[in-house]
């Protein structure tokens, strides 16, 4: 049997294809058995590690709980600035007027060879000597900047790649029936290119809320990951079990939020079924949308 996308297996390749899970299954068994024998004989294990999380309210209201709310307010600040900033950029790089396209594209070049960490610490550094802010909030104001000015760059590719997908007879058609440049980029190729980029924008999403822990570790931020610090310096050299469950929040946060981004991808997708883009006559003869 073949579908449209693959060879369906046959009898042998279903033989095989158990049998490789069987032994992966088995392979699996053996690591998880071995680290936790090794977590064992160095007692993190011991119920007084974990039982804080469990028994002590306190270690949720004061240190995790506050922690993750503000790494979910740096992520959705930068996300925020990002996204807009990033359409702008790779919308620029299109542009058939040089001077829009190669500054865009040199922003957007510069920025995104820059490691995020860097950017931070770039940034807290000119937060402190340029500015007024207080250092209690600086390390904040740093996260966000380091990750707008990368994240922004890669979202300007994931848009302009995704313009790019799209067949030139998308674009043939717009000027065939006397559409301008920003028209056809309004009306015609961003709503079919952002079903398209959707992947990729939520992957960088996830990218965004995990990156907040550079902030954390680097320059003191108090994130969810800087939790960790403060939870064994008052409950004791329980260092696994606090990253343990500081891992399994971040696993939770990014999953509601590929769900959510999913459920949205499910509904632009109904959407596009359901109706099409329709330009009126009189935008296109008045000549609204002027060329990027």
């Amino acid at each position: 049997m073949t579908s449209v996308l693959y060879d369906a297996p046959g009898p042998k390749a279903k033989r095989r294809n158990i049998v490789y899970s069987v032994v992966f299954l088995l392979a699996f068994a053996l690591v998880a058995w071995w680290v936790l024998s090794a977590m064992a004989d160095k007692d993190q294990l011991a119920a007084e590690k974990w039982s804080p999380f469990v028994s002590d309210s306190r270690v949720w209201t004061t240190f995790l709980l506050p922690g993750l709310w503000e790494t979910v307010k740096a992520a959705a600040f930068a996300v925020v600035i990002a996204l807009p900033l990033g359409a702008v950029l790779g919308i620029g790089r299109l542009s058939d007027h040089a001077w829009v396209r190669v500054p865009a594209g040199a922003v957007v070049e510069f920025f995104r060879a820059i490691p995020v960490l860097l950017l931070m610490v770039f940034a807290n550094q000119a937060f402190a000597l340029f500015t007024d802010i207080e250092s209690e909030i600086r390390p904040m104001y740093a996260v966000i900047t380091g990750l707008v000015l990368y994240n922004a760059s890669v979202i300007a590719e994931i848009v302009r790649a995704g313009i790019l997908s799209l067949p030139n007879g998308q674009t043939d058609a717009a000027k065939a029936i006397g559409m301008r440049k920003g028209q056809t980029m309004t009306h015609v190729l961003l709503p079919q290119a952002v079903t398209a980029m959707l992947p990729a924008l939520v992957s960088q999403l996830v990218v965004i809320v995990k990156d907040t822990a550079l902030g954390g570790m680097v320059l003191g931020y108090g994130e969810l990951a800087y939790q960790a610090r403060t939870i064994t310096a008052n409950y004791g050299a329980n260092i696994i079990a606090t990253l343990t469950v500081i891992a399994l929040i971040y696993i939770l946060l990014n999953s509601a939020l590929t769900r959510l981004a999913s459920w949205l991808e499910q509904r632009v997708r109904q959407g596009k079924k359901g109706s099409g883009t329709v330009v009126a006559i009189e935008e296109i003869d008045t000549g609204v949308g002027s060329k990027v």
